[in-house]
């Protein structure tokens, strides 16, 4: 009679039980799989909205969303692409045929997709009203990713959601306090002359500096933070990132173009 208690018979045992429990949680990982993509597009929808000062409490996301036009562009180009509505712009960065590596990389994200994705937002009589922008960079310990929505002067933020993150909760997490999201609304990222001049303060921005207008306050014991935070939007609004498709949105919108 064989020893229920024997080593090999313990093997056996315990090979059936994890062989059951993976397949229950592969089960469930395919299984929830599309109401987990559904979901994430969801969030990724609210904060769309949320950055655009489109949000209201207790609204109805999609329906809201439907006001909002998603195109893709090409980087280099600025550009609109036709891309399918698949697209991810994260995972194709992944992908060294739809990327490419940065030599100069102060945002700390590695590789930039090749293409990306915008979001136009409209009144009922088809004018721009904001232009959400995607961006991600490298904070002290972890990428940071949100939204940034411009004025339809395509300088002037009007808003921002930051709707990813890890950095250090009551110190760096502060980007998602909206008070200081709020001291971001009417911000400048050009001056005059077309400098990318944004910059975060090391704390509050001092009152009657003549450049305020393109400075907010920093994160108070989060330098490194707040340092991401900037070299985030000088990479995304430059030249390497929308600062191309920017250029071309704007003479599109100054000589009266249909939009396409």
């Amino acid at each position: 009679m064989k020893d229920k208690n024997s080593i090999s018979n313990t093997i056996k045992v315990a090979t059936a039980v994890c062989l059951v429990a993976a397949i229950i949680v592969s089960t469930a990982a395919v299984t929830l799989r599309p109401q987990q993509e559904e979901n994430r597009n969801a969030f990724r929808q609210l904060n769309v909205l949320q950055a655009a000062g489109m949000y209201e409490r207790g609204m109805d996301v999609a329906a809201a969303f439907e006001r909002i036009e998603r195109r893709f562009i090409e980087f280099e180009s600025g550009e609109y692409a036709d891309l399918d509505s698949s697209f991810d712009p994260i995972r194709a960065a992944r992908d060294p045929a739809r990327s490419r590596s940065l030599e100069q990389d102060p945002a700390g994200i590695g590789r930039q997709p090749l293409h990306g994705e915008v979001f136009l937002a409209r009144n009922e009589q088809g004018e721009l009203t904001r232009v959400i922008l995607p961006v991600h960079g490298y904070g002290l310990w972890s990428t940071m990713y949100g939204f940034i929505a411009l004025e339809p002067d395509l300088n002037t933020i009007s808003g921002i959601s930051f709707f990813e993150h890890g950095e250090t909760p009551g110190l760096g997490g502060e980007i998602e306090n909206p008070s200081w999201q709020d001291n971001w609304v009417g911000t400048r990222l050009r001056n005059p002359e077309g400098e990318l001049v944004f910059r975060v303060d090391r704390g509050r921005t001092p009152e009657g500096v003549p450049d305020a207008d393109y400075r907010i306050d920093g994160l108070s014991g989060a330098t490194i933070t707040a340092n991401g935070v900037q070299a985030m939007v000088r990479f995304w609004f430059g030249e390497q990132g929308y600062g191309p498709y920017l250029r071309r949105l704007s003479q599109q919108l100054n000589s009266d173009e249909v939009l396409i």
